[in-house]
């Protein structure tokens, strides 16, 4: 069984590494390791975020809370779901994924958000056997995740 765990303070230098692990596996050079580190511990401190840890250090997840006025609640968004390289496949993405859906049920979300690559055929088939969708109805059809730089 997977020890996964809401992140303490003596947890943020671990989360900082895996933080850069993820950014090094989306093939990037930003943010720098500085920033990485300077990040998470604001995330840390804020209290609509929270980090889960798969301890010791062999995965992560990140989620953000908001308040939405169509659920009359607040609603999750599972923003970054990270598993080591020798981790994927031992059932740990699905221990965190399961352990974001209790934290957020915990703290009254009505909806859960979670966006994902296309081209990451294993976190959406993960997703989606943990019963999410792209299928919005009304009105009908598939949920797109739109972003532009600015």
């Amino acid at each position: 069984m997977a020890d996964v765990r809401p992140a303490s303070h003596g947890d943020l230098p671990a989360l900082a590494g895996l933080v850069g692990e993820f950014r090094d596996f989306w093939g990037r050079l930003e943010p720098t390791h500085e920033a990485i580190e300077s990040g998470v511990q604001l995330l840390h401190q804020d209290p609509d975020a929270e980090f889960l840890l798969a301890a010791p250090a062999r995965g992560f997840a990140l989620l953000r809370f908001r308040y939405v006025v169509w659920t009359d609640s607040e609603e999750c968004e599972l923003e970054d779901l990270y598993v080591r390289e020798a981790e994927r496949g031992s059932g740990l993405g699905r221990a965190l994924t399961g352990a974001a859906i209790e934290r957020a049920r915990g703290r009254g979300c009505r909806r859960m958000n979670i966006f994902a690559n296309e081209a990451n055929a294993a976190a959406v088939g993960l997703y989606r056997g943990l019963g999410f969708s792209s299928w919005h109805d009304p009105p009908g059809g598939h949920n797109l995740h739109l972003r532009r730089a600015l």
